[in-house]
């Protein structure tokens, strides 16, 4: 019997083989299949193989068009979340060695940064996520398949290796994860030869030097912030607005710290070409809007943080009937984050509508688990998700911004208390604080329920976390006015605002 089977191998190969186990048991190999190893796909696999079912991930990474690679986990872990947070400590650590010398500390002056000390330390111990994520599926009993995965039918995965090897995966159910990459803009010449974008900047051994930054995205101002802090040349260039989604007061102030911070900002201006000169440096060129002039400077590095496209390409999303939207190249869901095809499911970034967030993704991944295998009806809740750009001075946010609040009730029907506060740490530091503010946006009805919580400061990520819970409880303005404040932080702030917008009173909190 052995030997038939090895003859039908050989005759069949290894996924005609595969297709004919399928056609004569009706059975698909695995219970699930995740496309896409980042944070949503690795939750959702870990959750269904405790259910005990029968579970791959398959995952690949397209190198960069600079030539950059990397290893299992998704954006997050290697060129988002982590690197980012790391580089952004090292930011910090320089301000703080600043402000040291006013507590007492003899540091000479002035200190340097060594960029390849710190890209080293944090491509290791990205790379040990890497191997610890491996190291999780495997006891899990989660197969891994490092291949680049195209739909043959709606229960078929063609996965295809880097050396060309093809194998054929079937599966009951299917789910999409696999989030999205970095846009260049093609119109832009030499943008594509010689930019890079957060897909390469963590994992530079050298020095990006005097940097150019084109966008106004939360990537661009955390890359922008974090490049400035360790003493880098960096400049913004601007189209629009900045934090376009985010409550626009608050992204002002969060753009003015940056630029008394050092960042240089290009407002209203967009490129058009980038050269490369005989000396190596990019000549970038760009038009100004307000003035109608174009105007050129020289750069080290040109990154682009244009926005971010669906990773959709080789999936073959058309062959098995997955619909998108055609605008967004996002994949539609329905509330279960099933698509248009019946037990092809998507979660995270490539799905439309949803918040671009590694922690959303992670939920609703491990939610759609537990109801395919764990008897569970439970959906993902979207609304009320905080999170927090790492900008030098934090941003963090919970709820609807002041215009959706406006645009949702009614400016009428809307109440906003709000105060700019300096933490006590800024003082003896003799550090500006004429950015640190937060504001409340609230109902007027008697109950006064609290919509959106905006704050900027030092670790403003740890303080909206601890308010995110009241604010998902439907808390009221009365009631976070009875809540005792912890004395003396920052968020205790918040505990006591009673200046609103309306009154046009001075909010400037003082004796903190």
């Amino acid at each position: 019997m052995a030997a038939l089977w090895r003859r039908r191998e050989r005759l069949l190969g290894e996924s005609g083989l595969r297709r004919m186990v399928r056609a004569l048991s009706g059975r698909n190999e695995y219970d699930l299949l995740v496309i896409g190893g980042g944070s949503g796909g690795l939750a959702c696999a870990k959750e269904a193989a405790q259910f005990g079912r029968k579970v791959a991930v398959l995952d690949y990474v397209e190198p960069s068009p600079q030539g950059t690679k990397w290893g299992l986990g998704g954006t997050c872990v290697n060129v988002g979340c982590i690197p980012k947070k790391l580089m952004h400590q090292a930011a910090l650590l320089g301000s703080a060695l600043k402000d040291a010398q006013h507590y007492g500390w003899n540091i000479a002056q002035p200190v340097h940064h060594t960029w390849s000390v710190m890209a080293q330390a944090v491509q290791n111990y990205v790379k040990s996520l890497n191997w610890g994520h491996r190291v999780q599926l495997q006891d899990k009993k989660v197969k891994y398949f490092n291949m680049k995965g195209t739909f043959s039918d709606p229960h078929t995965i063609r996965g295809l290796t880097k050396a060309g090897k093809e194998t054929i995966i079937t599966a009951e159910n299917i789910v999409i994860a696999t989030g999205g990459r970095p846009k260049y803009p093609m119109h832009v010449a030499g943008a594509l030869e010689y930019g890079i974008t957060s897909d390469d900047l963590f994992w530079l051994k050298e020095s990006p030097g005097k940097t150019l930054v084109v966008g106004a995205s939360y990537v661009s101002l955390e890359c922008a912030g974090f490049l400035t802090g360790i003493g880098l040349d960096t400049t913004v260039m601007m189209r629009s607005i900045p934090l376009r989604g985010f409550d626009q007061q608050m992204a002002s102030l969060v753009t003015e710290h940056m630029e008394s911070y050092g960042t240089k900002f290009l407002k209203r201006c967009f490129p058009t070409k980038v050269e490369k000169l005989e000396s190596n440096r990019l000549q970038v060129t760009w038009k100004n809007t307000d003035l109608g002039t174009e105007e050129t400077d020289s750069f080290d590095t040109v990154m682009w943080a244009v926005g971010r496209a669906p990773d959709t390409g080789t999936l073959n999303l058309e062959k098995v009937g997955v619909k998108i939207n055609s605008e967004t190249g996002k994949i539609i869901v329905d509330a279960s984050e099933a698509t248009s095809v019946p037990h092809i499911y998507a979660i995270g970034d490539i799905t439309e509508g949803r918040p671009e967030l590694t922690p959303t993704a992670i939920a609703a991944g491990k939610l759609l688990s537990q109801r395919l295998f764990g008897q569970s009806s439970e959906l993902m809740d979207y609304d009320n998700v905080p999170t927090t750009v790492f900008t030098p001075l934090e941003y963090g946010c919970v709820g609807l911004s002041e215009e959706a609040a406006v645009q949702c009730y009614g400016s009428d029907n809307i109440e906003v208390y709000h105060a700019y506060y300096k933490p006590l740490e800024f003082t003896v530091a003799e550090r500006d604080a004429t950015q640190c503010y937060m504001k409340m946006v609230c109902l007027r009805e008697s109950e006064q329920r609290i919509l959106g919580l905006h704050f900027i400061g030092p670790n403003a990520g740890e303080v909206i976390q601890g308010f995110a819970l009241g604010i998902k409880c439907r808390a009221t303005y009365p009631q976070l006015m009875k809540t005792i404040g912890i004395h003396p932080t920052c968020a205790e702030e918040i505990t006591k605002l009673h200046i609103t917008k309306r009154s046009g009173l001075d909010a400037t909190v003082t004796g903190c």
